[in-house]
Formats: structure tokens, C-alpha cells, sequence
């Protein structure tokens, strides 16, 4: 602003001085060619002068002083800060992402093993502990920058433990602290076909494995039982519009990068989106399992939601699974399980959820025991700055056979739990 004034000022002195009339001085006699010459002489001197000034308010981005006249035209320094990289303008089209998932479990059966029945991601109790810490690198494809793209997610904690439990390396391979890692491609087919290859969680159920995208903090026994938690294969999705698009999967199996067998999972996806009030995934997988390639697992997967207003969100979840066949049944085995949702956002800080599910594992395929579940889980939710998610939270988990565990290795048919949870998140793309 300082350089504006000095160099206006400069131009009214020169418009003073070019306009004012010959009689307005003291000496009425004609002037000497001598005083001309010198005048002219001035007047060159002040224009170089303002000339320096503009090319100074140039370099400095007419941001910083215009020099006095006579100084040299030096640029002034950038504005303190104006050139601080930040994360987003560092990695460019790559996003980093993550969060660190704390909690305290207690359980009311307290149980000598300090552990939750039926449980994988919040297994133990009446203790502290870590469910997830987890990192994340994104670069998603675009038609118009560049088809290629990655996501890369690295984990550890009681999660990561839970989900690469059932790979034959036994949490000790390459891939023990590996949640996804896969390749896409956007091939240029319609409005763009993406490929992905790698290790992908699986498209089913109504639940994920972060807990800060699930309405409650633990996962339900529909998540851990009735439906794998990851693939390594392939996928290819097409979005048709804004109401439908529809994947196709290729992969090795269940929960393993490394097959077990010769065989070849396949399944497909729907997505249909009638409203912005209703949205539909139907999911179907079937493929062999077993080390036998005879004999297909197919599992059938709905999830329906319904979001009346802003506050009000309902959400349904079923799945049928069958097809494996184990010593002593002549038909295969099967599953079954139903899970409702109820959320309602108080305002952007508070918010209210509630679970029930019903899981039945007619041959005890699933869970070693033939046995039928109901559960009640009520979670309130608290947000703190947009980056600190807390959460308190009530279970009750109810068998129809003695298969919880309490004191001293008691078999009894129920388990109470509460857990505080506690998540912290960040994310590069904020600071765009």
C-alpha cells in the first residue's frame, strides 16, 4: 500500500509542475533556454524514477515497498508463509489418510481369559487396547489426468490381527499388516470401466472394518460370521448413471491371498440408487471353498437404506449363505442372519444408534456350534473438533446354548459389555 501512495504523489507533483502556467512566477521575463534545459533534465530524472518503481511493484508481485525515489529497484521479500508447502500440494494427486482407533472393553461375565465371546475386532475386555491404527495412500483414476490409480491401506492392531487371521502364514507373511493394496484402471469404455486388481475388502455386508464409518463401534456377528472380510483377485466396476451401476469380481476365495484350492471365486454386484432417499446393494458370491473343488460356497447379501431427513437413517442387512459340506451331514451346511439399523443425528456432534441382529448357524458351521443368536447393541456418538470421534457404547449378546464363558470358564447364555472408544482421524485432502 506504501508503494500506491509514494508513487502517486510522484504523479501529482509531475502534473503540478507540467501544468502550471508561466505567469504564475515570480520572474515574468521569457525563460533562459538554460532554465528549460535544466527543468527537462528534472523532470527526466523523476520519470526514470517512477519507471524503477514500477518495475520494483512487478518482481515483488505489488506486494511488498516501492523503492524512494533515487533507490535502487530492489524486490522486497515474499510475504512471510506465502510459499509453505503443505501435505495436499506434496503429494500431489496422492491423498494420506488415516486414524488411530483406542478403546476400554469391560465385560460383566468377567472372564478368565479377559476376552470377549464371539468377538474378533473387540476381543479383549476389562482392559485397554488397540483396535486399529491405520494409514492409507489414495490416488484415485480420472479420464481426464490419468487412468491409472492406487490404494494402499497399512494397518496394526487387534483388527489387522482379526482380518489376515486365516491366511496360512498365520499373521507372520508379507501381507500381515496389509488391508489393501490394489492397482486400477479406468479403461475408456462408455463413462469409464474401473479395473481393479490386488487385495480388496469385500463388497458385502452393511458394516466396514473402520469403526468410525459403522454407525456403532462394534462390528456384529453378521460382519464376523456370515460374510468374508477381504478378497485378492479382480474387479471391474461400470457406473451406468447416478441410479445403477453393476461389479464383477474374479478372486481367489474367502479371506486369502494365497488360495487353497485350484478353484476361482466369482460374485457380482448391483447397486441401485431409486431415490436419494433409498439405496439397494445386492451382492452374490459362489465359488469353491474347500480344499475339494466340488463343492461351491454361494452367499447371498442385501443391504437396503433408507434415509428419510437429515437426522432419521434405517438400514437392513440379510445374508444366506451354503454350500460346504462337512463329516456327518448328507445335505451342506448353511446360515442365516438379519441385522437392523436406527440412526438419529441430534445435531452435528451427537448422534444415537441402535443394532439388532439375528444370526442362526444351523450346523454350527460358522461358529463351531449349532446355536441361533439375538443381540441389542445402543451406541452414542460424539464428535469432537470434526477430527476426534468418541463413543460409548452398550451389548447385549444372547445364545440359545451355553457358549459364553464367565469367571472361571462358566458356560453361560448371555454377555453384557460396555465400551469407550475413542478415534482420531486426519486426512491430507482437508487442506486443500
Amino acid at each position: 500500500m506504501k508503494n500506491y501512495c509514494r508513487l502517486a504523489a510522484v504523479l501529482i507533483v509531475l502534473a503540478l509542475q507540467a501544468s502550471r502556467p508561466v505567469a504564475a512566477q515570480t520572474d515574468t521575463s521569457p525563460p533562459k533556454e538554460a532554465d528549460l534545459t535544466a527543468k527537462v533534465d528534472e523532470l527526466q530524472r523523476e520519470l526514470e524514477d517512477v519507471r524503477a518503481q514500477l518495475v520494483a511493484l512487478k518482481k515483488d508481485g505489488k506486494t511488498g515497498d516501492a523503492p524512494a525515489p533515487g533507490a535502487s529497484a530492489s524486490p522486497a521479500p515474499a510475504a512471510s508463509g506465502s510459499t509453505t508447502p503443505t501435505i495436499a500440494s506434496l503429494l500431489g494427486p496422492t491423498s494420506l489418510s488415516g486414524f488411530v482407533d483406542m478403546y476400554y472393553g469391560y465385560n460383566a461375565n468377567q472372564p478368565a481369559s479377559r476376552t470377549n465371546g464371539f468377538r474378533f475386532f473387540d476381543a479383549p475386555a476389562n482392559q485397554f487396547a488397540l483396535n486399529l491404527v491405520e494409514l492409507v495412500l489414495d490416488k484415485a483414476p480420472d479420464a481426464a489426468a490419468s487412468r491409472t490409480g492406487y490404494h494402499i491401506a497399512v494397518g496394526f492392531g487387534q483388527a489387522i490381527n482379526a482380518i489376515n487371521a486365516s491366511e496360512p502364514s498365520a499373521g507372520i507373511g508379507f501381507d500381515q499388516y496389509l488391508k489393501e493394496a490394489y492397482f486400477s484402471y479406468l479403461a475408456p469404455v462408455g463413462k469409464g470401466l474401473q479395473v481393479d486388481f490386488g487385495k480388496f475388502v469385500t463388497p458385502a455386508g452393511a458394516e466396514v472394518i473402520e469403526t468410525k464409518d459403522n454407525w456403532n463401534y462394534s462390528r456384529g456377528l453378521l460382519f464376523n460370521y456370515a460374510i468374508p472380510l477381504y478378497h485378492f483377485g479382480m474387479r471391474a466396476k461400470y457406473t451406468f448413471n447416478d441410479k445403477y451401476s453393476l461389479t464383477g469380481y474374479v478372486v481367489n476365495g474367502w479371506n486369502n491371498v494365497v488360495d487353497n484350492n485350484t478353484g476361482k471365486t466369482y460374485g457380482m454386484s448391483l447397486g441401485w440408487n431409486p431415490t436419494k432417499k433409498w439405496s439397494v446393494a445386492q451382492n452374490y458370491m459362489a465359488g469353491p471353498e474347500q480344499a475339494s473343488n466340488s463343492n461351491w460356497r454361494q452367499l447371498s447379501d442385501t443391504v437396503i437404506t433408507y434415509t428419510p431427513t437429515s437426522k432419521w437413517s434405517f438400514m437392513v442387512n440379510g445374508d444366506y449363505g451354503r454350500g460346504d459340506r462337512v463329516a456327518g451331514l448328507i445335505r451342506p451346511v448353511f446360515w442365516t442372519g438379519v441385522a437392523g439399523y436406527v440412526k438419529y443425528v441430534v445435531n452435528p456432534k451427537y448422534t444415537f444408534a441402535t443394532r439388532y441382529e439375528y444370526y442362526n448357524d444351523h450346523d454350527g458351521f460358522t461358529t463351531g456350534t449349532i446355536q441361533h443368536f439375538n443381540g441389542i447393541t445402543e451406541t452414542f456418538e460424539h464428535t469432537i473438533a470434526g477430527h476426534i470421534l468418541t463413543r460409548l457404547e452398550y451389548r447385549r449378546d444372547m445364545s440359545n446354548q451355553p457358549t459364553f464363558l464367565k469367571g472361571a470358564n462358566t458356560p453361560v447364555m448371555a454377555q453384557d459389555t460396555a465400551t469407550a472408544g475413542l478415534v482420531f482421524m486426519f486426512d491430507s485432502r482437508e487442506a486443500k
